[in-house]
């Protein structure tokens, strides 16, 4: 069974920007959210999270939701979510692949 995805896969960073934007938030509270969804084992720094919500804003899977002075309030767009469900689907079906193929 072939699927093609539109948007391609997600790095683990982005899907986990992604998760945590299903509420409106801005750059210190997803990397905050982040760190709690990971148990502290994904960190992100300033560099990666905030290069990673422009690429993001640019291929329209996030937008702002508005500025309270210098902090931006992103919110997920329905582009993001579908990434977030194809993305869902593609580990599934990668999980049972795995589960197929390993025999114990």
């Amino acid at each position: 069974m072939k699927h093609q995805y539109s948007g391609g896969t997600l790095t683990e960073t982005s899907l986990l920007i992604l998760l945590s934007l299903l509420d409106t938030s801005h750059g210190y509270a997803i990397g905050q959210e982040v760190e709690v969804m990971t148990e502290g084992r994904v960190v992100l720094g300033p560099g990666t999270l905030y290069g990673a919500l422009k690429i993001m804003e640019k291929k329209q899977w996030i937008k702002l939701h508005g500025t309270m002075g210098r902090t931006k309030q992103y919110e997920i767009t329905k582009e993001g979510r579908e990434m977030i469900r194809q993305e869902k689907e593609r580990m599934m079906e990668l999980i049972a692949l795995i589960e197929e193929r390993m025999v114990e």
